[in-house]
């Protein structure tokens, strides 16, 4: 039996992370851009649009068009950056078919329950979307409409996910309490497999209803494997068709150790590099699509955490570093000032303010081995409360400040994060258990294939 796996379970922690999952939506633009497939004939379109019409499937008396299933195989493409053909698409939509039929499940549960999400709670993560992608209100509708997408397609999503976890919440009621004693016996049972490995591991969980006929399923999954070594993002392509709550973080389960994967993966894991992209994974449910960030030996993972702050002075224009304009001259010089200048973090803050705070002067604690090699070069070395050399790059300037620096066993949990973990397999359990009723009890009325 297929073991449940870390998810979320905050409507604040969704939108966060939606919003960051998401941003492919609109950080995705411009290599979709480059990579867009040629316009189709004009009689081919002029079919298609008739064809977007014919009705896929109705569930519980809701209609599914095939204009539903390619806007979000459009948004997915725009998402993680892809060429679309209609190969592709082929080989995707009957995973999308899916997913939103579970969506159209969850929904119905959903208004079953008077749950209702407010368009101010959808508008505000469109907006942080729009905000972390450095694009003025309502560039991503423009976005969406240049492609042909449906603002609907995305606004559906965003619902259904945020109306969910309020679901998940009503379902769990008592059991979303962790007690001490369960955190303690937690606790006891990971120094028991003290010196065991550990695996930083992400996945794509795609379900299989009928293990006796899992074609489809397998073709889909190949299909995600080529375009994620292609280079599409791991994170978006779990947040669109992973069946995971895992789904909500991009895929990302924490460190897991060995008796908390299924044995499949753990086979997979053990042997496969860092970064790489496994092939199909069958498990009890379905298939898995793994990638490794990290491996450590579990209580023991000694490292240098930093606090850090910073100040970032932007450019009015894009870098030219063969002709740079003059104020960028000028910014590089108020840069040299400042690292010259200030002596504390407070000081580096007010300095950031001063420049309009385009970057949140406070990144948060980092710790140092996860950061690339050239920031690794820049901080290993620089003392508490010394500013740092002026960092150049294409949209401005950074200074940055270690405000304090420990050593830290970041293999060692803390009764929040255990208390967390705990949390979220029981979510995990209960979101599974309530899509399968769900499944179970509903009229679903396939009209065509996909």
């Amino acid at each position: 039996m297929r073991r449940p796996q870390k998810t979320v379970f905050s409507s604040t922690i969704l939108a966060r992370v939606l919003a960051a999952g998401l941003a492919g939506c609109a950080a995705g633009t411009a290599l979709a851009a480059h990579h867009a497939k040629p316009a189709a004939p004009v009689a081919a379109a002029a079919s298609a649009a008739v064809d977007q019409d014919s009705i896929i499937a109705v569930i519980n008396g809701t209609v599914l068009t095939r204009r539903d299933v390619d806007n979000r195989g459009r948004l997915f493409a725009l998402s993680a950056g892809l060429n679309l053909s209609e190969d592709v698409m082929a080989r995707l939509r009957p995973q999308i078919v899916r997913q939103l039929i579970d969506e159209r499940l969850r929904q119905a549960e959903m208004l079953s329950r008077h749950i209702n999400v407010p368009p101010e709670q959808i508008a505000a993560a469109i907006g942080d979307i729009e905000r972390r992608n450095g694009m003025p209100h309502n560039a991503l509708r423009d976005r969406l409409a240049q492609d042909g997408i449906s603002l609907t397609t995305l606004i559906d999503q965003i619902r259904v996910q945020l109306g969910w976890t309020q679901v998940l919440r009503e379902e769990m009621g008592s059991r979303a309490r962790i007690t001490a004693a369960e955190i303690a016996q937690r606790d006891a049972a990971l120094r028991q497999e003290d010196g065991k490995p550990q695996y930083l591991i992400s996945e794509i969980f795609i379900p299989v209803d009928d293990p006796r006929h899992s074609e489809d399923e397998l073709k889909f999954t190949q299909t995600i494997i080529q375009e994620l070594r292609n280079g599409a993002p791991f994170a978006i392509v779990a947040a669109q068709f992973s069946q995971n709550q895992t789904a909500l973080e991009g895929g990302m389960m924490g460190w897991m150790q060995e008796d908390s994967l299924d044995p499949e993966v753990v086979a997979v894991a053990r042997q496969m590099p860092t970064g790489a992209i496994s092939n199909p994974i069958r498990v009890a449910g379905g298939y898995v699509i793994a990638t490794l960030s990290g491996r450590r030996v579990i209580g023991h993972q000694m490292g240098t955490l930093v606090s850090l702050r910073q100040a970032f002075l932007p450019f009015t224009s894009a870098l030219d570093p063969r002709n740079p304009t003059d104020q960028q001259k000028q910014m590089l010089k108020e840069a040299q000032q400042i690292s010259a200048t200030v002596h504390s973090c407070a000081e580096l803050e007010a300095q950031n303010h001063k420049y309009g705070d385009k970057r949140a002067a406070n990144p948060g604690d980092v710790q140092l081995e996860r950061v690339n090699p050239q920031m690794q070069q820049v901080l290993a070395n620089l003392p508490v409360g010394q500013a740092s050399h002026p960092l150049v790059s294409t949209d401005g300037i950074d200074v940055l400040m270690i405000c304090a620096r420990q050593q830290k066993n970041f293999a060692q949990q803390t009764p929040s994060e255990i208390a967390d973990q705990l949390l979220n397999e029981r979510v995990e359990q209960a979101s599974r258990q309530l899509d399968r009723d769900l499944r179970r009890r509903a009229i679903i009325d396939m009209r065509s294939k996909v």
